[in-house]
């Protein structure tokens, strides 16, 4: 190639130099697009994140401040209040609403007197509704007033991007949080030497008073498979999919990862393995932090929050979706009826099942 083709005749050295600059650059950003792509494809999550614990410095992010349901995650802050106001040798009586709740369950019967300790490891290892709601109801007088104290917490500890409505993390209109905030609640949790003996224990049995034993399994499996993991807390519903905060730990510095909408439990572990790598990784300066966000996962939120169930247009298509699920058409008090069936349908497929 000639020189005239690379460069206007007449050109200065300046500006030849300058050309040759806006070039690098260019392709710097480039690079620096296509890696961030690169990242985006390697995290299937709607939401990740890694921090450092002793510093609080964001070490790889993705959608970091998406708002999404939080699933069990939840009773990480229920037994973070609970220990702020109970005692763990307190007994508690287990109530018909704490024993009826549902699905994922240790199955403590209405009437039965456990220890504010043994409702914590059921909450913790088994994700255990009934425990939760127990210590909420020990702890705030109803779970209601529970969650009100849980947000109280949520305010101390600056995460502004949550919202608890709930003890256990099952489905509701209100409830939400983002990976920045929970891996904030995960940093504080480790502060609370019974939770961290808790999320870092694999199997344990608990008694009642009366002497009946449960025998408890941790649900996180990187606990089973990871030594340098001190703990996580595991949550699913299908509003939420699926969610995981962890601690793990390696020369004496705690990485924390919280990761929200992983399509499939398979995705969830492996995902968090090697975001807990990556994070030990940039820390060690062997790779760039970097935090990105993408358009696809913050729409639907967006739409979400955008949604008024009171505008017609909002009426007429959720008759439209009741008439398609039920096969056919809902007119007065059928259209009632049909509208009730989907929302019963809804719940049920939102059940918490970790």
């Amino acid at each position: 190639m000639k020189h005239s083709d690379q460069y206007p005749i007449g050109g200065s050295r300046e500006k030849k130099t300058a050309g040759k600059g806006i070039l690098l650059l260019c392709f710097a950003v480039c690079f620096l697009l296509l890696a961030s792509a690169a990242h985006a494809d390697d995290i299937h999550s709607r939401a990740a994140i890694v921090i450092e614990a002793s510093t609080g410095r964001v070490l790889y992010g993705k959608n970091p401040n998406l708002r999404l349901p939080p699933a069990s995650t939840t009773k990480l802050m229920t037994a973070m209040v609970a220990l702020d106001r109970l005692d763990v040798n307190d007994v508690v009586t287990i109530s018909e609403r704490a024993a009826n709740v549902s699905p994922v369950k240790a199955h403590f019967r209405a009437g039965e007197k456990v220890t504010v300790r043994t409702l914590l490891y059921a909450a913790l290892l088994k994700s255990a509704n009934d425990a939760a709601v127990a210590l909420a109801e020990a702890a705030g007088g109803t779970e209601e007033k529970f969650a009100e104290l849980m947000n109280q917490k949520v305010l101390a500890l600056g995460m502004s991007d949550t919202k608890f409505i709930n003890a256990t993390g099952l489905p509701g209109n209100g409830q939400y949080s983002t990976v920045y905030d929970l891996s904030r609640m995960m940093r504080n949790s480790l502060r609370y030497p019974l939770i961290r003996e808790i999320i870092n224990t694999k199997a344990s049995s608990v008694s009642t008073e009366a002497g009946r034993t449960i025998f408890l399994k941790n649900i996180n499996k990187l606990l089973w498979e990871d030594d340098s993991l001190l703990g996580g807390k595991t949550g699913y519903t299908r509003a939420a999919k699926h969610c995981f905060v962890c601690a793990g730990l390696q020369d004496d510095e705690t990485i924390i990862v919280a990761v929200m909408g992983a399509p499939s439990r398979e995705t969830l572990w492996k995902e968090s393995g090697s975001l807990l790598a990556r994070g030990f990784t940039v820390r060690n300066s062997q790779e760039e932090p970097s935090v990105y966000f993408t358009r696809s996962d913050y729409r639907p939120a967006l739409e979400r929050a955008s949604y008024n169930p009171d505008a017609p247009q909002a009426k007429k298509a959720s008759y439209k979706k009741a008439e398609k699920k039920s096969g056919k058409k809902a007119k007065g008090k059928k259209k009632t009826k049909t509208k009730h069936y989907a929302t019963e349908q809804t719940r049920a497929k939102n059940a918490d099942v970790s």
